[in-house]
């Protein structure tokens, strides 16, 4: 779609002022679907020349927020890392075409905030932490998991943007599960629940996104129970946090959710009684 109402294109290494009516360009998937009448100027990221990816002295990846999501996707193919067919998983929960998946980046999808963004479920699983830039050149980290606040909203202030999203090398090498469910054959996530089972100390993370209007990411220092992972579950998710769409009423994301995550917990730690 075209956007009639810009009439500028910035480079954004000129560092010129924010102004209303400004908005960041990565792939353009989302800001060129529907009317933006309010954009004046979009500031095109892709002339950063961001590596998509890349290591860390830490051994943690480095996302740049302009990184898309073939680019991605052929990165964990060739990744030997344990928790590397996630990414993958998660590239394929977008059912989004070729054109979608050569423009879309990682930022963009983390900035939409939109529940079923699997990107957010990603990086919010394995542990992520995004880097904020702001117009003054300040620099804040915030997880992921603490970025999204709600269906279509994050922690981002005026200006600033997503530079990157730093997984651990801890994660990586973590084993996963991952469960999706939809309404539809080829639909949008309705629940999507990812299990992380840390090699060194046991620990299990359970993550639960698309059924609710933010990420809720769930810590046990030891496997838990059927009945522990239940309750904590039930205890922190409000009736209102289960998200409500034509792609799945309150009530079955409720149910999905807990069912998939009971499979996620089966999955991973399969000596634990229920």
């Amino acid at each position: 779609m075209d956007l009639n109402t810009v009439i500028d294109v910035r480079d954004p290494r000129r560092r010129e002022p924010w102004r209303p009516g400004d908005a960041f360009l990565g792939g353009g998937t989302y800001l060129f679907s529907e009317p933006q009448p309010h954009i004046r100027r979009l500031i095109d990221l892709s002339r950063m020349g961001w590596p998509p990816l890349s290591w860390q002295p830490d051994g943690s990846l480095d996302i740049a927020a302009t990184c898309t999501i073939t680019e991605l996707s052929r990165f964990g193919r060739s990744l030997p890392a344990t928790a590397a067919p996630l990414i993958e998983q998660c590239c394929r929960a977008f059912l989004a075409s070729f054109k979608i998946w050569n423009m879309a980046t990682v930022g963009g999808n983390l900035c939409n905030g939109l529940p079923a963004g699997p990107m957010i479920s990603l990086t919010a699983a394995l542990d992520g932490v995004c880097r904020l830039q702001g117009q003054d050149g300040v620099v804040r980290r915030i997880p992921v998991a603490d970025f999204i606040t709600g269906a279509g909203k994050k922690d981002l202030r005026e200006g600033e943007m997503l530079r990157s999203i730093s997984l651990p090398a801890r994660a990586l090498d973590g084993r996963t599960a991952f469960r999706q469910a939809s309404l539809y054959g080829l639909g949008r996530s309705g629940a999507l629940v990812i299990g992380v089972r840390d090699p060194q100390d046991g620990s299990l993370t359970v993550t639960i996104t698309a059924a609710t209007v933010r990420p809720f990411r769930f810590w046990f220092a030891l496997p838990p129970t059927a009945a522990e992972l239940r309750a904590a579950i039930e205890g922190a998710v409000r009736e209102e946090d289960w998200f409500d769409d034509i792609h799945g009423l309150p009530a079955w994301r409720r149910h999905m959710g807990l069912r998939l995550a009971e499979e996620v917990r089966r999955e991973l730690s399969p000596e634990v009684p229920r």
